[in-house]
């Protein structure tokens, strides 16, 4: 199993695929790509490539003339990307993202979403990046919240006295790898994995490789509560981002 930690997603890519679906899930459309394409400004023109892509979610919302080019490990993601894409001058290629690229031409945008904390390495997919990115080139990279949402290490606790929902958080300094099930409950689940790391070494693998922090967003959900608790668990939403987004520069 510790061998396929990296390329894990190509056995439950048929799952990944019905929750994300053609558009993206519900945070893919309504929170994470306009906020990515805000924070690019992506115009025609640009040519960006998308590390870690899954089937092209991102590619569907880029302006007709974007250069593009998709990278994933998973042959299955890539192929559904392909079916589900018609401008020409758009490629998908599976690359496993901890290992040299391939490619010949450079990048004025990049972006890594929701994926990062997927690969174990991934400062090296941040050094094979910088490889093929221009100077000024700019990479948002988009993560489930490294402190708020750690898988098994934080969750929703309610303080009683006080009408409070609050974030427990168990761990977060400790660089952890998290073995999820897809299907909780059923034998034989297919496992992913998760590789969770605190933001400063973020920090220190996109300083080490060239990059320089421009912009940090963090990310509530939108999501609202109905019922007795909803005050007090639309407080908290508002409070505790899902999601942080990193806009960095290349030197």
């Amino acid at each position: 199993m510790r061998d396929d930690k990296n390329t894990s997603w190509e056995k439950v890519s048929k799952w990944y695929g019905s929750i994300v679906g053609e558009k993206g899930h519900f945070y893919h459309q309504s929170l994470i790509i306009p906020q990515t394409l805000k924070l690019l400004e992506v115009k025609p023109g640009d040519r960006l490539i998308d590390v870690a892509c899954g089937q092209g979610v991102l590619s569907r919302r880029l302006p007709e003339s974007v250069k593009y080019v998709g990278l994933d490990a998973s042959k299955k993601l890539i192929d559904e990307a392909k079916s589900l894409d018609n401008n020409k001058s758009h490629r998908y290629l599976v690359t496993d993202a901890t290992k040299s690229f391939g490619l010949k031409e450079t990048f004025n945008k990049a972006a890594i979403i929701l994926a990062l904390q997927n690969i174990k390495e991934p400062e090296k997919t941040i050094q094979h990046l910088s490889e093929v990115m221009e100077k000024s080139g700019e990479l948002v990279i988009v993560l489930n919240h490294p402190c708020f949402r750690i898988p098994r290490q934080s969750s929703w606790e309610e303080d009683k006295a006080n009408k409070m929902q609050y974030r427990r958080i168990n761990r977060y300094m400790s660089p952890l790898e998290i073995p999820i099930n897809t299907h909780p409950g059923e034998e034989n689940s297919p496992v992913t994995w998760s590789f969770h790391h605190p933001v400063e070494d973020y920090s220190n693998y996109l300083f080490g490789n060239g990059f320089l922090i421009k912009k940090i967003e963090e990310w509530t959900s939108e999501k609202k509560s109905e019922g007795k608790a909803a005050k007090m668990e639309n407080r908290a939403r508002e409070e505790f981002p899902m999601f942080m987004a990193i806009l960095a520069v290349k030197k």
